[in-house]
């Protein structure tokens, strides 16, 4: 997948990232959990509650509700929680994060709880600067409030960042407040109507290195 807009800016002072489809495949788990197909529709439909929901509840509940309304049993929330310390990253995530942290600070933005979101960061193997969770700031995103927090634990503007997407509902989000967006779409997803166009869409991570860092592509 290529770039659909070049990228233009300033290099940025810092990168926040979605977590758990940005940098981390946590696709492949749900999948073991409920298996293939029900795996995904089952994160599908959690996706498209959990950025409706804007007000935090308990991230445990939103997956038990999502799995019942795919016809699942509400036991797999259980299970997936269980097995959070599985969750893998994207195979080039270690060598992008350790060269990009050379560099600039970096921070995550995820929409689940305080202990999932350390669980599922720690998997990363990177000291991020900032870990701001939906339970922590509040509120899910796409509000505001997930990003500005990360933001203030930067100390930088928006237009000094850089915000990598995993999920397309994270396009209207980040740019609300002011965030450039580079799109990590690893598995295909469909952009809400009306989404604000990122900076970049790829399905791989290797671009972020010459955006931010200012030197050729690996």
């Amino acid at each position: 997948m290529g770039m659909e807009h070049v990228w233009t800016g300033i290099r940025p002072r810092a990168v926040l990232f979605d977590l758990l489809t940005g940098l981390i495949d946590s696709w492949t788990l749900w999948a073991s959990v409920a298996g293939g197909r029900d795996g995904r529709r089952w994160r599908e439909t959690y996706l498209r509650k959990t950025y409706a929901e804007a007000a935090y509840r308990p991230y445990e509940d939103l997956v038990r509700e999502a799995a019942v309304d795919s016809g699942l049993p509400a036991a797999f929330a259980d299970r997936l929680v269980a097995r959070y310390g599985e969750l893998e990253p994207w195979p080039e995530v270690g060598e992008v994060l350790a060269r990009l942290a050379e560099d600039v600070p970096l921070a995550v933005v995820t929409n689940c709880s305080d202990e999932l979101g350390h669980v599922a960061a720690a998997r990363i193997g990177i000291a991020f600067k900032a870990i701001v969770t939906a339970e922590r700031a509040g509120y899910y995103k796409p509000h505001p409030r997930p990003y500005r927090l990360a933001l203030e634990a930067l100390g930088l503007r928006p237009d000094e960042c850089l915000f990598v997407a995993g999920s397309a509902y994270d396009l209207t989000g980040a740019a609300s407040v002011g965030l450039p967006v580079f799109w990590h779409d690893r598995i295909g997803m469909t952009a809400p109507p009306g989404s604000p166009a990122p900076v970049g869409r790829y399905d791989t991570l290797f671009p972020l290195l010459p955006m931010v860092l200012g030197t050729p592509n690996a």
